[in-house]
């Protein structure tokens, strides 16, 4: 694969573009918003340059990066030549099913189709195309450019040399992909995410702690750990003989607590406003896209020195 179409040139889109132009593809981008596909070279030069103030390094200069990004004014032209198609339009079903009918009629037959949805399976989207096989989930932790993770999620009719082909990719990219066996709702990230969500909603409306409290549990605790092990791993070694140690220890008191937790609650406005005053108290609304290049700017420099610890350098085997 050398050259690569993203289709959707929003938020996540864009950060793709990065993620493809700095492994040394050429790539090309489409948007039925033709203003939003103009944009994406400057923010891939602009967002490069970021990573290069913090002193990351990059494989090439900022602006050898962006000129590999090109926009184009129709799907067609994107789609010429491409190996490899990573698709980020609306998380609409409407659009996704007519967008891939038009994908598979255009597209080469041994073109690897890609969707980045959050949520939707591909069986969703792509059961009557007549290149079906060809199609999954690769679905990524936003913004790709600075986290690794990439979910891989085949379809029942996804070929699985199409899953080898993509998993490959995302690892030629620097990308992290785990490979989901079968397609379940919400995928694998936001499963954990919506059950640590669930709870720290459920803390904050009983009375037990409010929202920041809970943000610092996971920040200065649990994150802590959890940024460079799984759950796994950490119970793994918070046991003098391992996990198996662990579970008969702390097994029961986990199964009584899920049984509390087994009540899945609405957020209701009062309590999302509760949460929300907690917040705006840290963060103004108007501050908010400050906070989020602070955010930004903590994940690059937190990924690289990751990066840095694992790296076969630092007598580690790395990861993958």
């Amino acid at each position: 694969m050398t050259r690569i179409a993203l289709i959707g040139a929003g938020v996540v889109g864009s950060s793709w573009s990065l993620v493809f132009a700095r492994a040394g593809f050429e790539v090309a981008v489409y948007d039925a918003d033709s203003n939003s596909a103009v944009r994406v070279p400057d923010f891939v030069r602009t967002a490069a340059a970021g990573l290069e103030a913090l002193g990351l390094i990059l494989p090439d200069p900022a602006e050898t990066i962006a000129a590999r990004v090109r926009p184009t004014k129709s799907i067609e032209e994107a789609l010429a030549g491409v190996d490899y198609v990573q698709e980020s339009v609306p998380e609409r079903l409407p659009i996704k099913v007519e967008l891939y009918k038009t994908l598979d009629a255009l597209a080469g037959p041994q073109v690897v189709l890609a969707s980045s949805t959050s949520g939707l399976p591909a069986s969703a989207f792509t059961e009557n195309l007549a290149t079906r096989a060809r199609c999954l989930v690769v679905h990524p932790i936003n913004p790709p450019h600075l986290i690794p993770l990439v979910e891989i999620v085949p379809s029942p009719w996804t070929k699985p040399d199409v899953v080898e082909r993509a998993r490959t990719l995302m690892l030629r990219i620097g990308q992290s992909p785990i490979q989901l066996r079968r397609e379940i709702s919400g995928f694998v990230v936001n499963r954990l995410q919506s059950a640590l969500l669930g709870e720290a909603f459920r803390l904050v409306e009983d009375g037990i702690v409010n929202a920041e409290e809970v943000d610092r549990a996971i920040a200065d605790g649990l994150g802590l750990r959890w940024s460079f092990m799984g759950p796994f791993q950490t119970i793994d070694l918070n046991a003098k003989t391992g996990i198996a140690e662990y579970c008969r220890n702390l097994g029961p008191m986990y199964h009584g607590l899920a049984k509390e937790q087994a009540d899945p609650r609405p957020w209701p406005d009062a309590l999302v406003a509760t949460v929300e005053d907690t917040l705006r108290k840290q963060t103004s609304a108007d501050d908010i896209p400050a906070r989020q290049r602070w955010r930004d700017n903590f994940l690059a420099k937190l990924v690289d020195f990751k990066r840095s610890l694992t790296s076969p350098a630092a007598g580690s085997s790395g990861a993958s």
